[in-house]
């Protein structure tokens, strides 16, 4: 069964699944030139400032890549379920990382993405992989059991 989602949703995936720094400049043909963008870390509106949030993460991690594991869709909305792979940048935990999540997706009447918010869970996905923060959540989450 095909939808007019078809071929933005595999835009959008192959975009993903593909990401390379160079590619963030892609963003006005993906996404709505107001488009709203919401992630645990972000809250913007425009393809400006998304572009400035998958080129930060370029800096921010290394060998950054998106794997779509589902996929939604209905009308004009869409549900992307994803992994998130990469490798923190030194001091931190060395080796392969995954965080997984999903994307609610909005697209407009030309196909491109007008909402995009993102759902993950950052104190497993995240923060408790983290040295210091990690042990800390740890210890509450042990002693939270041990009172329940």
């Amino acid at each position: 069964m095909s939808g007019p989602l078809d071929e933005p949703l595999a835009r959008l995936k192959a975009f993903y699944e593909t990401l390379r720094p160079q590619d963030v400049a892609q963003i006005d043909a993906l996404y709505a030139p107001d488009a709203f963008f919401k992630d645990p870390f972000n809250e913007v509106r425009g393809t400006e400032a998304i572009r400035r949030i998958f080129a930060h993460l370029f800096e921010q991690v290394d060998q950054p890549r998106f794997v779509v594991t589902g996929t939604i869709a209905q009308d004009d909305r869409a549900v992307l379920l994803w992994e998130f792979r990469f490798a923190f940048r030194r001091p931190l935990p060395a080796g392969p990382q995954v965080v997984r999540g999903c994307s609610h997706l909005v697209f407009d009447a030309a196909g491109r993405v007008g909402m995009h918010r993102d759902y993950w869970d950052t104190a497993e996905e995240l923060y408790a992989r983290l040295p210091v923060l990690g042990a800390l959540m740890r210890l509450l989450r042990r002693r939270g059991a041990a009172a329940g």
